[in-house]
């Protein structure tokens, strides 16, 4: 977390949470979602205005980055000084890129060790790293079938559904609220 982040808190520790403002979709893009977006239907499942604005700033997008981390419960928030404020994911906390030669990073660039491998009813792969666990983005399977082929990685068959309680994350804050 960063030390202006850190000193808001301390000034002003009792500023009220805020839900549905902020979104992560599967290839780790943040969406601002304002109240017409919101008004459209939830993040994920829903229509592409549901999804609300991509950020483009990457400024402010290494700053979220940066102060992106879960609560206790599961729930994925990023520090805005001394708010926080959830995010909606599309799928998972954490999405996966795997390089050529197998190096796996986070959509933050945070490189990660992996632990096990998953599909799920619909094809879509995730891994368990020492970082948590994320789905590898679409633009990487070929890579991730690479490393099957090698025998680096052994993909374990899993439902979706049952993703968020058995790796302990929660997709809507916001729903949660309501």
């Amino acid at each position: 977390m960063d030390d202006i982040v850190r000193q808001a808190l301390a000034k002003w520790p009792h500023v009220p949470d805020c839900y549905g403002w902020l979104g992560l979709d599967a290839r780790g893009n943040w969406f601002m979602r304002d109240d017409r977006a919101q008004a459209l239907g939830p993040f994920a499942g829903g229509s592409v205005a549901s999804k609300g604005s991509q950020l483009k700033h990457e400024k402010l997008i290494d700053f979220i980055q940066r102060n992106f981390e879960a609560d206790a419960t599961g729930q994925w928030f990023f520090q805005n000084g001394p708010q926080r404020v959830y995010v909606e994911l599309e799928v998972s906390p954490l999405v996966w890129r795997v390089s050529d030669d197998f190096s796996v990073h986070d959509h933050m660039g945070r490189f990660a060790r992996v632990q096990r491998c998953f599909v799920d009813e619909q094809g879509y792969l995730y891994l368990e790293a020492d970082l948590g666990f994320g789905l590898v983005h679409t633009m990487d399977m070929n890579a991730a079938a690479n490393a099957f082929e090698q025998g680096l990685w052994a993909p374990q068959d899993v439902l979706a559904a049952d993703l968020p309680v058995r790796f302990g994350y929660v997709k809507s804050p916001q729903a949660l609220q309501n």
